[in-house]
């Protein structure tokens, strides 16, 4: 399925429901920015479990208070108008020089100069009740920031490396239990302006008795392509939606659940789904193209996201083709509670899940 048919204009009518878009003032801005280096030179670096242990009250005294509120209600909203993100225009300034060209791949990258981004991040999941955390499923651990970056060599994958694919629209680690509660996506740099696509299932008029199935635990949640499966994996069964019946959660993957060559959902299972996506794929947003600074915050058992296909490097102006630097985009995760998930969290580390597919840990770190 090409982008046309996941992104068709003139379906986009149908999305009625939108994520909201809160303008930074430039006082708002200079004011986390002040913040971002008073942390830097207080704690050094945002992996810093000191300060991600006061991270809350240090957003509490830090942050502006309009954001401050309004990320607390975005928190605590699950009623039928919470679209499930926020776009935060202009959040930081972003310093291109001194973050440099835009390395091969997320491997190469110099982590030291996201560190001010870093904490800017972290203070905004600090606002919500949610603490920042890393899964050893995520590049082995990874630390609590990832860069997001194109990568000529991964360019036709469903990842974040990828570029000349569509990323079909997913909650991030559909495949575990205890997955982020809400993501954080700092655009550092988007000169090619590569639109970002959000999905909501607050989005549909209706989930009623048709959905209902969804709730069954018939559907095989695969790990991301990137991960190896075992066999018993595939018998591991989960629900697509959860919660309450009338404004559920949800944890879905298009490109793995319904596109993988490799998954053979049950017959019921893949009727359900295809269903679902027959309207889920007409309520796409994807009339937002972030620019450097701005910040989108998913809850991620409400908003799916992905992103159109693009020229990593190049730009288009008037039909004009312009090289240009390829996008940077630092993504961050928190959990809502530690606690219900300590059974899959390091020992001597609380913030750093090591849950490997639905409940089953890693076994060999």
């Amino acid at each position: 399925m090409n982008s046309l048919e996941i992104l068709d204009n003139d379906r986009m009518t149908q999305v009625k429901l939108l994520p909201t878009v809160i303008e930074i003032t430039s006082q708002e801005r200079r004011m986390i920015n002040d913040a971002a280096v008073h942390l830097q030179r207080k704690y050094g670096s945002y992996e810093n479990r000191d300060f991600i242990r006061h991270v809350h009250q240090l957003a509490s005294y830090f942050l502006p208070e309009r954001i401050l509120h309004i990320a607390a209600d975005f928190a605590s909203d699950f009623s039928k108008n919470q679209y499930g993100a926020l776009v935060f225009k202009g959040l930081m300034d972003i310093d291109q020089e001194s973050i440099g060209r835009t390395p091969a791949n997320w491997q190469s990258a110099d982590y030291s100069k996201f560190d001010l981004y870093g904490f800017a991040c972290a203070l905004i999941h600090g606002a919500l009740p949610s603490k920042p955390v890393q899964y050893y499923s995520q590049r082995k651990g990874g630390g609590l920031i990832h860069a997001i970056i194109p990568d000529e060599k991964m360019r036709e994958t469903q990842t974040g490396s990828g570029s000349s694919t569509d990323l079909y629209v997913h909650t991030e680690d559909a495949f575990l239990k205890h997955q982020a509660d809400f993501l954080s996506f700092m655009y550092l740099r988007n000169e090619e302006q590569v639109p970002s696509t959000l999905y909501s299932i607050r989005s549909h008029e209706s989930i009623g008795e048709n959905y209902r199935p969804l709730f069954e635990r018939i559907y095989k949640i695969p790990k991301d392509a990137n991960l190896e499966t075992a066999t018993n994996e595939e018998d591991t069964l989960d629900s697509v939606l959860y919660g309450n019946f009338e404004l559920p959660f949800m944890r879905f993957d298009a490109a793995e659940q319904l596109f993988s060559s490799t998954i053979k959902q049950s017959e019921d299972a893949h009727h359900y789904l295809k269903k679902f996506w027959e309207e889920a794929r007409h309520l796409i947003y994807s009339d937002f193209t972030p620019q450097a600074g701005d910040v989108i915050l998913v809850n991620n058992h409400l908003c799916a996201h992905g992103r159109s296909a693009f020229r990593a490097g190049v730009r288009n102006i008037d039909g004009v083709e312009y090289p240009c630097e390829r996008r940077i985009m630092l993504r961050m995760m928190s959990k809502v509670s530690l606690i219900d998930m300590r059974a899959h969290t390091l020992t001597e580390d609380p913030f750093f899940v090591i849950e490997e597919h639905l409940g089953k840990n890693f076994t060999n770190l």
